[in-house]
């Protein structure tokens, strides 16, 4: 069923007018602090730091009540790479970890405009790197490492992927990216439908993306650097298996598709699902919502879990609606 016009009356009232994200991005941090709070006493998590250069990166650990898997997420969560912390990111991670039986840790990156591209991402990539390094110690396997990330998070999870490919120290099997943004053109010219036909209106404006680009970019050179871009990469031949998620009304929506698409033709595995009638962010919401269930039911098949159905949940998912 398509959004209703009583709904999409109430999205356009909320996104009008856009913000000036660039003038109050503290404003923007405290709002999704207010969003999102953070419920940890709800979740079995503790709380790590890894020190690196002389800065301390902040890792929340969730782990399942019932664990199924040894399988750990390596998460990096959305929010323009201006806003969001492993505080408004909680609720997601526990409901990850408890949906998924699997462990899931977290990294507060820096953000941006006072830690500007590439800091965010060199703090994602120093994480990576050091569970890969320490898996046995922790008793991980490296093959069951699984980057994922949403939005900016995608962004980060997409890029910190090709940064592996290109140093050769570790490479993580696979990749889940959720509504990533994987490019950098959001004005009317842009090649991409999705920016035109869902920027505006759908609480994610394409002037917010490109003002949260503005504030995560040195220069404009780095629009160029496929770390930035992952769209630009030119080789995408060894990057991981993939699963990437996309939302109906969702700026982001097709250039999530083109990376599919690209890793595709690069011999990569991949699974794209889109998911209808969804926004951007949707899967911050908690799994009662159905976009957010067909959400967790293309990420366990994508797993090689056995169908909700076949859980001792007692719990049925919706239809699935793959895109092939």
């Amino acid at each position: 069923m398509a959004i209703n016009r009583l709904t999409t009356a109430a999205l356009r009232a909320l996104s009008y007018p856009d913000p000036d994200i660039r003038k109050n991005y503290r404003l923007d941090r405290a709002a999704k602090k207010l969003l999102h709070p953070s419920v940890k006493f709800l979740w079995d998590h503790w709380d790590r730091t890894v020190t690196l250069d002389g800065r301390n990166i902040p890792v929340r650990v969730f782990r399942p009540e019932n664990q199924r898997s040894p399988e750990v997420f390596l998460f990096f969560h959305g929010g323009g790479w201006v806003s969001g912390d492993i505080d408004s990111y909680t609720q997601l991670c526990g409901h990850l970890a408890a949906q998924t039986g699997r462990r899931v840790l977290s990294v507060d990156y820096r953000l941006a405009p006072e830690h500007r591209f590439p800091c965010g991402l060199e703090d994602c990539y120093a994480v990576a790197q050091l569970l890969f390094a320490d898996c046995e110690t922790l008793g991980i396997a490296q093959e069951d490492i699984i980057l994922i990330g949403d939005s900016a998070g995608g962004n980060l999870a997409a890029a910190v992927s090709l940064m592996a490919a290109d140093r050769g120290v570790f490479m993580p099997r696979r990749q889940v990216l959720l509504y990533p943004a994987v490019q950098s053109d959001f004005s009317e010219t842009s090649p991409f439908a999705s920016v035109r036909e869902n920027g505006q209106g759908y609480l994610l404006t394409a002037k917010m993306i490109a003002d949260y680009l503005a504030l995560y970019m040195r220069d404009e050179r780095d629009r160029q650097n496929p770390y930035f871009s992952p769209l630009l990469a030119k080789d995408l031949t060894n990057q991981p298996e993939t699963l990437v998620i996309t939302a109906e009304y969702d700026p982001l929506r097709d250039e999530g598709e083109a990376y599919a698409a690209r890793l595709r033709e690069a011999g990569v595995a991949v699974t794209l699902h889109r998911i209808p009638d969804a926004l951007h962010g949707f899967f911050s919401l908690p799994p009662v919502f159905d976009v957010v269930r067909q959400a967790y039911a293309h990420l366990g098949a994508f797993l090689g879990d056995p169908p909700p159905a076949e859980k001792d949940t007692g719990r049925h998912e919706s239809d699935q609606n793959q895109m092939e």
